[in-house]
């Protein structure tokens, strides 16, 4: 099933599954079954009566409406890995060197969390703003210490992850939160896609387009960390409740995008589509009134700064299309 949150008639959000038709997709309102997907997820009964009706005959269903999409889920956690895929790694560091021992974890904080249909604004200051294409696992029952073995039965499903970050700031600290965290780096979606449609995690197509040119194709066979492992090695250190989200990384981009690198700017795009789960895009934009907010404070603080006052200056890069080439992508 492919499990969505949409927003009702009433302007509600409310749980549903999107299920094939023969004039097109149509939607299947399961609010009277759960809250809300998480909820929906972590209830086996409820989980099996959906799937039972979604397998019935859809042509008395409404048509499905893309626009009304939120999130799939609201995570209360967001657990990322950085350099997952083989050919993946930092600047300077050698391809062909050995595996690690242990998953490279991040989190992303929950204001980073967009929706399938929001554009993702590009704070200012920003001068270096890039996409990551990501599978992400969508938690259904709570793990706490779960052996390999039964890992994937805690899997509710799997969704998209454009893990947007900020170059710039990630690489001023050790940590990555600062270039991970700004609002909106995180949307999520369009669906929750139950396990029973993705057999294999460790063998799906990851593809990015930005503009309409390919720079990402890589598959999961190729991860460091099966799916399965990386919820065993979290659950050993925190619990993962119903919803919670774990994006397993992102391939190295081809040679020619790498070569190519500009940051995102305003108007850009970005589809992430992985093979047996669905593609996810993003826009990209500015917000004008902030820009020019940022620009008064820039000369504020620059007429600050020359009367001995220590302020934070804005970057006038921020809105710029070119920038650094990196591979230090995570």
């Amino acid at each position: 099933m492919r499990l969505v949150t949409y927003i009702g008639p009433d302007g509600g959000a409310r749980p549903a599954a999107v299920v094939a038709g023969a004039e097109g997709d149509r939607v299947l309102d399961l609010g009277d079954l759960a809250g809300s997907v998480e909820d929906l997820l972590s209830d086996a009964a409820a989980l099996a009566t959906a799937g039972e009706r979604a397998a019935a005959d859809p042509s008395h269903l409404p048509a499905f409406d893309p626009a009304a999409l939120v999130a799939p889920v609201t995570p209360g956690k967001i657990l990322c890995l950085g350099y997952n895929y083989r050919g993946h790694v930092p600047d300077g560091v050698d391809p062909t060197a050995n595996d690690p021992d242990y998953p490279d974890v991040f989190v992303k904080t929950p204001n980073t969390l967009a929706g399938p249909n929001e554009a993702v604004v590009i704070p200012p200051g920003a001068t270096d703003v890039d996409y990551e294409g990501e599978v992400a696992v969508v938690i259904g029952r709570r793990a706490q210490r779960v052996s390999l073995e039964d890992a994937l039965d805690h899997v509710g499903g799997y969704t998209i992850l454009n893990d947007v970050s900020d170059r710039a700031w990630q690489r001023r600290q050790s940590q990555w939160a600062l270039g991970k965290c700004s609002d909106g780096f995180a949307p999520l979606g369009p669906w929750v896609v139950t396990p029973d449609e993705v057999p294999d995690p460790q063998d799906l197509l990851v593809e990015v387009v930005r503009d309409g040119v390919v720079t990402v194709s890589q598959s999961t066979s190729t991860t460091i960390f099966s799916v399965a492992y990386v919820i065993h090695h979290l659950s050993q250190v925190l619990t993962l409740e119903p919803g919670d989200i774990v994006s397993t990384g992102t391939p190295q981009k081809l040679p020619a995008a790498q070569d190519a690198h500009h940051p995102l700017a305003d108007g850009d795009a970005v589809t992430v589509r992985i093979s047996g789960i669905g593609e996810l895009t993003t826009r990209f934009t500015v917000d004008a009134a902030v820009v020019e907010r940022a620009k008064r404070d820039e000369t504020r603080s620059t007429s600050a700064q020359g009367s001995g006052v220590s302020s934070l200056r804005f970057d006038s890069q921020a809105l710029s299309t070119t920038g650094a080439h990196t591979g230090d992508n995570s």
